[in-house]
């Protein structure tokens, strides 16, 4: 399997910007994509971005033009730049890692906050 490590999560003003990482360790060659998730209190954790093995990347309506997710294959690092943030986006980040055997690794996840 894979270990994943989030860090970067922090306070932030609205219209403010924070980069969240990702560092991987273990058998990253099972790795078939990467993403990010985040979950609000009291909500169901939804997915906020994805990138494939080729680069390829794809993003939730909410965050289209805002976010934008990449990787450091050199040091299995993937990484969420949050741009023009919004209180709304105020959540625990979590990276995750979809195998090739279709089983998900998950960080330990970083808190964000938005403040008004």
């Amino acid at each position: 399997q894979v270990q994943l490590v989030e860090s970067g999560g922090g306070l932030v003003q609205a219209g403010g910007s924070l980069r969240l990482s990702c560092a991987a360790s273990g058998s990253i060659f099972s790795i078939k994509y990467m993403a990010w998730y985040r979950q609000a209190p009291g909500k169901q954790r939804e997915w906020v971005a994805a990138v494939g093995t080729s680069g390829s990347t794809t993003y939730a309506d909410s965050v289209k033009g805002r976010f934008t997710i990449s990787r450091d294959n050199a040091k299995n690092t993937v990484y969420l730049q949050m741009n023009s943030l919004k209180p709304e986006d105020t959540a625990v980040y979590y990276c995750n890692a979809r195998m090739i055997s279709l089983i998900d690794s998950w960080g330990q996840g970083t808190q964000v906050t938005v403040s008004s």
